[in-house]
């Protein structure tokens, strides 16, 4: 069978989405011919032309976008100069809080600075695409807000029975000419983030009108939000919704075998197959065969810094090879974390020498040696392993990924670490408390993390750190806390990096299938027929989540740790970040702290 693998519009611009390699390199080995197009990347492309931008009246943009896209891929490195010294691009209001770019980059940092004024120029053509042509567009994502909490397909469906308009007849006209050209028998759509959902439908729209095609639909957004789908209305855009690991699913669409973990529309009603148990090599199949990047445009993407925090500048910067290390997550004991959906829950490890391998098999497909391993969370014994082989073999790359800040991680483990190629790790710090750390079911302590962050800081990693608040039971004096032990730990420079996020109950979550167990309660258990994820919730005697102002603390969270990042109020009083009144921090120890 002829498969063809999209990523609909859009992702990340600096590097492919793994999910089409991944797929790729189970299906070809089984038979199959496939083709993979990250149509995101193709469309930018061709929105960010000169001859589309000058057709819509942006004719200064027109002149200057192809030189900016080729500085952006290092193509034309000489360009850095003139950028920098800000004699080219047009500045816009993207352009208003740059004034002072010799502190962040330096009187040397010449390129890195002109990468981050092409990056604001690109986004500046992308604000007037938005005000001018089409509202939905963005850089790195499409029509998101449409796709965010929607419990009905309702909305969504009716903007789908609207002409396309803006940028979507150039990503529909893309489409075509892959059909046209490969004539495939069936589409796979993978769909990560509520921002591609969109392009997904428009896609499988086209598809179902012109083609006679099977479309089949999966991926993380899939995984998360579409467990209970029951809107048959879903079906007119695809044939099957595949969840989970899409591998084996694919492979028995492809085959004509029984199906597995897959819904289907049968008259008129939602049904879902979860098909016969599958044998240890079609379970572990997403970790057993390496991901294929060979037919992908690896000379397009771009290389973005549209923010001078260094781990947001590994994520939107260089075209990292995304590849899985372990399947799964090896704690998987979160309350917060979805530890129910088996991509996280199932736990498989390969052997190190057969990571490496894909590694150099991927090396010699893309040429390029950095690895972003996209796994929940790296396990240590693994990732020692993995080290251990990289260094045996004298093969030279950079890798980074998640991990879980646990005692593990030695001075010993993190030199070999870095020695290995280990350039940044992130990871989960949450809420900084031992007592919501233990309520949480986290697995360490914040002893334990700041360990793990020295000895990774002392080994030349750079440590990002994600941070939690609201999680149910937690108290204003405990998230003032938290803000104190990130302060002392920037303070120390044990880390780099670090951001806050609300905390969402989830129906897939132990925290949102059993809140009693963590002081709170769901305000409703009937499943939606559409989107399903994110759930009301209320503490276990109150009819307010809070009795302060929950945005008006994550505003000042944010605030602070954005000056840490920069070196910048250190010594100012943690209470001066809020707006509203708080306690002092508590967690001085013995001494008198200067930031009370």
């Amino acid at each position: 069978m002829r498969i063809l693998l999209l990523t609909p519009p859009l992702t990340q611009l600096n590097t492919p989405y793994p999910a089409t390699a991944a797929l790729k390199g189970y299906l070809v080995p089984h038979g199959h011919a496939v083709r993979q197009v990250d149509l995101g990347i193709e469309m930018v492309d061709e929105v960010l032309s000169e001859k589309w931008l000058a057709a819509h009246g942006m004719e200064e943009e027109s002149r200057l976008v192809g030189p900016v896209k080729r500085f952006l891929r290092g193509q034309d490195d000489t360009l850095a100069p003139r950028i920098a010294n800000r004699s080219l691009l047009p500045e816009g209001s993207r352009f208003a809080q740059v004034d002072d770019l010799e502190w962040p980059f330096g009187v040397a940092g010449t390129t890195d600075k002109a990468m981050h004024l092409a990056t604001l120029f690109i986004e500046q053509v992308a604000d007037r695409i938005r005000s001018e042509v089409d509202p939905h567009f963005d850089l790195v994502r499409y029509a998101e807000f449409l796709s965010n909490d929607a419990p009905e397909f309702g909305p969504l469906y009716d903007e789908l029975q609207l002409a396309p308009s803006g940028v979507v007849p150039v990503m529909l006209a893309l489409l075509q000419r892959h059909v046209e050209e490969f004539k495939p028998d069936m589409v796979g759509i993978t769909i990560p983030f509520p921002g591609c959902l969109y392009g997904a439908l428009r896609c499988g729209q086209w598809l179902k009108a012109h083609t006679q095609c099977k479309v089949a639909m999966g991926g993380g957004f899939v995984n998360t939000e579409w467990r209970q789908l029951s809107d048959p209305r879903v079906f007119e855009f695809a044939d099957y919704i595949n969840l989970d690991d899409g591998e084996v699913p694919m492979l028995r669409i492809a085959d004509g075998a029984p199906l597995v973990r897959t819904f289907v529309c049968e008259a008129g009603e939602v049904h879902f197959h979860e098909g016969p148990a599958l044998s240890p090599q079609e379970t572990d199949a997403s970790t057993e065969c390496c991901p294929d990047f060979s037919d992908l445009p690896l000379d397009r993407y771009l290389s973005m810094a549209e923010m001078t925090n260094p781990m947001h500048r590994l994520w939107t910067q260089g075209r990292w090879n995304k590849m899985m290390m372990a399947h799964g997550c090896y704690w998987a004991g979160c309350a917060f974390c979805d530890t129910t959906i088996p991509y996280i829950a199932h736990y498989h490890t390969p052997p190190a020498s057969q990571v490496v391998d894909h590694m150099e098999r991927i090396v010699d497909q893309t040429g390029r040696t950095g690895f972003h391993f996209v796994d929940e969370a790296l396990p240590p014994k693994l990732l020692r392993e993995v080290s251990a082989e990289i260094l045996r073999r004298r093969m030279t790359v950079s890798f980074w990924g998640n991990i879980r800040f646990e005692k593990a991680y030695t001075a010993e483990l993190c030199d070999l670490l870095a020695e290995a190629g280990c350039v940044a790790v992130s990871g989960g710090l949450e809420v900084a408390s031992d007592r919501l750390l233990k309520l949480m079911n986290k697995g360490v302590t914040v002893e334990q993390t700041v360990d793990a962050c020295r000895h990774l800081r002392d080994a030349g990693i750079m440590v990002h750190t994600y941070l939690m608040y609201g999680f149910p039971t937690e108290t204003l004096q405990e998230t003032v806390d938290a803000l104190e032990t990130v302060r002392r730990m920037f303070d120390e420079g044990i880390v780099q990096s670090a951001f806050w996020h609300r905390y969402a109950m989830t129906c897939h979550s132990t925290s949102g299938q059993h809140p009693e167990r963590f002081g709170a309660r769901r305000t409703s258990w009937e499943p939606h027929p559409f989107c399903n994820n994110e759930v009301d919730w209320l503490p276990a005697q109150s009819d307010r989540q809070f009795d302060y102002d929950i945005d008006a603390v994550g505003a000042a969270l944010r605030l602070a740790t954005y000056n840490y990042m920069n070196g910048l109020g250190l010594d100012q009083p943690i209470r001066s970040w809020f707006p509203i009144r708080v306690p002092k921090p508590s967690n001085y120890g013995n001494k008198k702290s200067r930031n009370a």
